[in-house]
């Protein structure tokens, strides 16, 4: 085998290095007597065919035949079918297979048995060492393969511990070893062309150089890797950009997309070596209405198509949850008020299970809940079936034109088997027939599909933009290229090691070890350098810590100071023009006399003392955070809860046993929970009854005696302009004592230090103030908190001089009513917690305030 070492030329572009390609190539030939058209010449990657072809067809002549060892194994004879049992290279269904194949391994269903979630993990795993073992195998001659395997059994022969994993390595050779089809790649060791030429761009091939080794025809390796530590000056203009930020990061690499294209340097090749970045980069990008080619494409999982799919799943098999029948409805039905009010009622009253739902009349929507619910109940019923009458029964339910209009609709479709028939007695056939799953593996196969799936968006043609990996972009005829992610976490640290295999292992085994993939990725960067303009952007921190640069651009600025020049990074111009933008202050709002409610309460009341715009956003605008359909348990339900269950019992009481009666009452107040949810109410009620009993119990000797609770009350404490404005509210309880003074008492669960700071400045209680109110402030008025969840027991804390509080309250509101009523604008008075979790921030936009 000759090699032929292609360097960097200086001056030379891509075009000129594949013409310099096509010149070696013919040359070489000639001197061997073989003829051109004879010849194969071994391409890296199938996007350097079109460049390669240009060069051969301006000299002339006849052409090799261009092609990659995949693309020409493919055109010499078709690949043979996975039979059951055998590899069939489709991750998924192969780890159905593997399944099968543990299905007697003693140590293996025990693992399965004891920790269903490891067991998944280590069947994804032994399907991606057989994978990797089954590549490696069909790069080696034919005649070699058997013996390859004999000395990987050798190696791993050697580990006395072994373990799980060991077993797994083990599972995964042999599986590899038992598949007797002949590789695709044995066509190519079987082929006899004039000569090979194989190109070296990226490391070197393992099929290739196999190859080329046999040297039953004449064979020439021409070597285009350039040693980055001995490149003192590369042909590519280099510039690197500095970012603080994600963000700043996305918009500089947008920005550098742009000014080369205004520059002419098209097409400008985005380097996806970050894909987060290259996402925002894409939509930043996208709304300059920019054409762009996407050659690493996305998984099928993020395509509407496939959240659909998912949606509809986790709604027949995620439990009966009601948040995943809402998001199933309004992702497959057309929006409306009658879906929208469904969803209001289940927030509003907090309905979590689909069951709770069913057993509801007059429901919003209730025809296109009960056809949602029948389309989908074949795929909600309980037990282990086939897969195939899974994807039968999911057929069903897509209806007649499944995910019609989405995008991904065809790929999501093609990769579940739901609009082709896998071929017979093909290894899809056996698993899609013989594996059993369950709701819960059925849902996790169908993730894995679509995880594993690969979109690739229709192709705009010849766009100015073309999104690849670094890998891919060597040797292309880029006007240049942006690399955003130019940092020591995201470039040059190499791929991942295969999860079972040691690097030991893998260098024992032939297999690609870190060091190898790391030198790849430098020998891929290397070639980037060929490009006529290179612009890295990485940021210089993550999060708080520094991030330097990557260790390929420390090498490259190494390789300079060795050679005595000075650095080839240039700084990155950032040709934006700021903007100057003349501040505009707005004028406070001011409340119009018609927007003030007809009625108030004492939440309104005490938004307004809290800080006016809260008012407006709540009381006078309406806007509201919408609930959540959480199945965690908030404690204001379980006050709203306990505050129903005291009312029962008070209300009801008879003579008998108070904590019998108490448990009766919880016992009757119905919630909607299941009995896991209600658990956590339980225990703490249960930890309050001897409290609460032991508290009532005092109260009752010292004269206390329960007269009504849950009381409904209004009052119109205003005169003058204010006069028909209401005040309503609900108190808690009322009690009475042996000298007949009412009692207001308001159960509170928080804390018992932060009611006495409370009442410790009884002029910013609005609560208690406002119950005064409705009870005409009556001078035999007194107050207190009821503190239910106190360790130490049930604590009341006395508002005192309740009426007193409640006559300054009603002066300061008449005074700040009738100035609104005035016109007078609004100060957002907010401070301190009042502003922390307010969501009317946006309204004041406290956080935009400056002292000017």
């Amino acid at each position: 085998m000759q090699v032929i070492n292609l360097g960097l030329e200086p001056g030379e572009d891509i075009d000129g290095f594949w013409r310099r390609v096509a010149a070696v190539s013919a040359d070489w030939l000639a001197g061997q007597g073989a003829t051109l058209r004879d010849a194969v010449l071994l391409l890296p990657f199938a996007q350097q065919l079109a460049p390669a072809r240009r060069a051969f067809l301006a000299r002339g002549g006849w052409l090799p035949v261009l092609a990659t060892t995949r693309s020409l194994a493919s055109a010499l004879g078709p690949t043979a079918l996975a039979a059951p049992q055998q590899i069939s290279g489709d991750a998924p269904v192969d780890a159905l297979a593997a399944d099968a194949l543990l299905a007697q391994q003693t140590w293996a269903q025990t693992l399965k048995r004891e920790d269903p979630r490891a067991y998944r993990l280590a069947l994804a795993r032994l399907v991606e060492t057989a994978h990797a073992f089954a590549r490696a195998a069909g790069q080696r001659a034919p005649a070699d393969r058997a013996a390859w395997f004999d000395a990987a059994r050798r190696h791993l022969g050697e580990d006395a511990i072994g373990g799980t994993e060991r077993a797994l390595v083990w599972v995964a050779l042999e599986w590899a070893a038992a598949d007797d089809r002949a590789p695709a790649t044995d066509a190519l060791f079987r082929h006899r062309p004039s000569a090979w030429i194989a190109l070296q761009a990226g490391g070197a091939d393992p099929l290739a150089q196999a190859l080329l080794a046999r040297g039953a025809v004449p064979t020439l390796l021409l070597n285009a890797d350039v040693d980055l530590d001995a490149l003192a000056q590369p042909t590519a203009h280099v510039e690197e950009a500095l970012c603080a930020d994600f963000e700043t990061l996305a918009q500089a690499s947008a920005v550098a997309v742009l000014q080369h294209l205004a520059a002419g340097r098209a097409p400008v090749a985005l380097i996806a070596q970050d894909r987060v970045v290259v996402r925002r980069v894409r939509a930043l990008l996208g709304r300059q209405g920019l054409p762009m080619h996407d050659e690493t494409g996305w998984t099928l999982a993020t395509t509407p198509a496939a959240s659909t799919l998912m949606a509809l799943l986790r709604a027949a098999l995620g439990g009966g949850a009601v948040d995943d029948w809402l998001a199933w409805l309004k992702l497959s039905a057309e929006p409306s008020p009658a879906l929208d009010a469904l969803e209001a009622l289940c927030r509003r009253r907090r309905i979590r299970r689909a069951e709770t739902l069913d057993a509801l009349d007059k429901l919003p929507a209730q025809a296109l809940w009960q056809a949602r619910r029948q389309a989908l109940a074949p795929l909600t019923s309980s037990g282990r079936r086939p897969l195939v009458q899974w994807l039968f029964e999911l057929k069903r339910a897509l209806g007649p034109e499944p995910l019609a209009g989405l995008e991904g609709s065809e790929g999501v479709l093609m990769a579940l088997w739901l609009s082709r028939n896998p071929w017979p007695g093909s290894a899809h056939e056996a698993v899609l027939r013989d594996a059993r799953l369950d709701g819960a593996g059925f849902l996790a196969w169908v993730g894995d599909v679509l995880e594993a799936g690969q979109f690739a968006p229709s192709d705009p043609g010849s766009a100015p933009v073309v999104i690849t990996p670094l890998v891919r972009a060597m040797l292309r005829p880029f006007g240049a290229l942006v690399l955003p992610g130019a940092d020591a976490d995201t470039l040059g640290r190499g791929g991942r090691p295969l999860s079972l295999l040691s690097d030991v292992d893998a260098a024992a085994l032939g297999l690609p070890t870190q060091a190898q993939q790391r030198e790849a990725e430098a020998q891929a960067f290397a070639q980037a350098l060929r490009a006529p303009v290179l612009t890295l952007l990485r940021c210089t921190r993550a999060g708080a810590e520094p991030l330097p640069a990557s260790p390929l651009i420390e090498r490259l600025a190494a390789a300079a100071r060795r050679a005595g020049r000075a650095s080839p990074l240039q700084p990155w111009v950032d040709e934006r023009q700021p903007q100057a933008i003349a501040p505009q202050p707005v004028a406070r709002a001011s409340v119009a006399a018609a927007l003030l409610p007809a009625a108030l309460s004492a939440s309104a009341v005490e938004s307004l003392r809290r800080c006016p715009y809260q008012f407006f956003s709540r009381h006078l605008l309406g806007l509201h955070d919408a609930d959540e359909l959480e199945a965690e348990v908030e404690k204001r339900d379980y006050g709203t809860w306990l505050h129903a269950v005291l009312h029962r019992f008070h209300t009801e009481r008879q003579p008998g046993d108070i904590t019998a009666q108490l448990r009766a009452a919880a016992k009757a107040e119905s919630v909607g929970l299941d009995d896991a949810d209600f658990l956590p109410w339980q225990a703490s009620f249960e930890r309050l009854l001897p409290r609460y009993v032991l508290w009532l119990g005092g109260a009752e000797l010292n004269g206390l005696v329960f007269a009504d609770g849950e009381l409904d009350r209004q009052c119109t404490p205003f005169d003058g302009a204010l006069a028909d404005l209401l005040l309503r509210g609900r108190i808690d309880r009322i009690d009475t004592t042996a000298e007949g003074q009412r009692v207001l008492l308001d159960y509170k669960t928080g804390s018992v230090a932060s009611l006495k700071v409370k009442v410790a400045e009884p002029f910013e209680d609005t609560q208690m103030a406002v119950y005064a109110l409705l009870m005409d402030a009556a001078p035999d008025l007194s107050a207190a908190y009821l503190a239910l969840d106190d360790p130490g027991g049930v604590v009341t804390v006395e508002h005192p001089d309740v009426s007193a509080t409640a006559e300054v309250l009603r002066e300061g509101l008449q005074a700040d009513l009738l100035l609104m009523l005035e016109g007078e604008p609004l100060a957002a008075l907010g401070e301190g917690s009042a502003c922390e979790h307010c969501e009317a921030r946006g309204l004041c936009r406290r956080d935009d305030w400056s002292a000017a």
